[in-house]
């Protein structure tokens, strides 16, 4: 393989793709100009999660429902070579008294956890629910008491509430300075902290708006799409919600709502929500049409990326190589993400299946995959 020049530090990517009909990997060279493809893995399961473990650079955990076996969790330690599903995953615990009883449809998000607990990872569910494994994977258990807290289950609603594929659990964050402090967001159910460790959480929904005719009071109404805390900044967080783009600068608890800033013609709704590596004022978020009926597609069959140098005061649009009309797909909350190499390179897939990464921050954009089924999440991670 070739060395990047220009970038001595440049190391070789790995794009994992997580679809409705399976899961791909895509090998990239140090100048993210050549991707051999690995796949499919999984062909036929959905497969809403696919994440590579930063502490050891080979182990894989994916988020399936198969057909035979419902939901589960696979574990691969040889970067997909093979794999062995869990031997006990996230499963909600018999109901308490009085309390509805739940089943896990879909794990939909997995997050590691930090880099002095290498064991441990963290699991959000559908219907809502958090779960843990210490052992890297292998086992789950009910992670805090919000799975059966009361006043956490009115806020959850009923199972039968949410979005088209099932009310979630999502944006599982860990803050790389201290442990203890955790965050998950719920759709719907609003954006939670907690401050030690998971005996308990608290709402953080100050600011933020909810639909027309709806109670800000009530947390149930909340319904936050994604949320991303900065690598440089751990005190800022961004959040594509249902109802704009946002920004929340700590200690403050209140959001801010940076999404007016946007095109009117556009508009700041949309899924996924994607932060630069070492600088908290650029993000990049990808709208889609929020008006009328949510037809969820991008705005006039025009698709683009947007993004921001100075924490949402103003916005850019790129659409580089992109279609120029006709192209009425979107990209889900997962499916956009983000490198760590000196030009930052960006990623998404879309509903229609194709793959498109861009290696300088946006401005162009080329399609390296095509024809893969509707793809669920999108990850880079970096290989040794």
């Amino acid at each position: 393989m070739t060395t990047d020049i220009s970038n001595p530090n440049a190391r070789r990517l790995l794009v994992l793709v997580a679809t409705r009909k399976g899961a791909w990997l895509f090998h990239g060279d140090a100048q993210r100009r050549n991707w051999r493809v690995d796949g499919p893995h999984f062909l036929g399961h959905i497969i809403n999660h696919l994440v590579l473990d930063p502490r050891d650079g080979h182990t894989l955990l994916a988020a399936a429902k198969t057909g035979h076996l419902g939901p589960t969790i696979f574990r691969s330690t040889d970067l997909g070579q093979t794999w062995e599903e869990a031997k006990q995953p996230p499963a909600f615990a018999p109901p308490v008294a009085g309390m509805e009883a739940r089943a896990v449809d879909h794990t939909f998000w997995l997050a590691p956890g930090p880099a002095d607990e290498p064991g441990v990872w963290y699991a959000g569910t559908s219907p809502q629910g958090l779960f843990r494994s210490g052992d890297g994977g292998v086992s789950w258990a009910p992670f805090s008491c919000i799975n059966d807290d009361a006043q956490y289950r009115k806020w959850m609603g009923s199972v039968q509430d949410g979005t088209p594929d099932g009310p979630k659990l999502h944006s599982i964050i860990v803050d790389p300075r201290d442990s203890k402090h955790l965050y998950f967001a719920m759709s719907g159910g609003g954006v939670h902290e907690s401050l030690d460790g998971g005996a308990t959480f608290a709402p953080l929904v100050e600011g933020m708006e909810v639909v027309e005719s709806f109670d800000p009071a009530e947390i149930a109404f909340h319904d936050p799409h994604c949320v991303r805390l900065c690598p440089s900044n751990p005190d800022r967080l961004y959040q594509q919600n249902h109802c704009g783009i946002y920004r929340l600068d700590r200690p403050s608890d209140r959001w801010v709502r940076i999404g007016n800033a946007m095109p009117k013609a556009v508009g700041d709704i949309g899924f996924p929500m994607v932060v630069h590596p070492r600088n908290a004022d650029t993000a990049w978020v990808f709208p889609m049409d929020g008006t009328r009926v949510w037809p969820r597609t991008s705005p006039e069959g025009r698709p683009a990326v947007y993004g921001t140098r100075d924490g949402g005061a103003s916005w850019q649009r790129f659409d580089g190589g992109l279609p120029q009309s006709q192209a009425w797909w979107t990209v889900k909350r997962q499916a956009m993400t983000a490198d760590r190499q000196d030009s930052v390179g960006l990623y998404f897939g879309t509903t229609s299946g194709e793959l498109w990464a861009s290696r300088d921050e946006g401005r162009e954009w080329e399609c390296i995959a095509r024809h893969l089924p509707e793809i669920y999440a999108v990850e880079a991670a970096e290989l040794e």
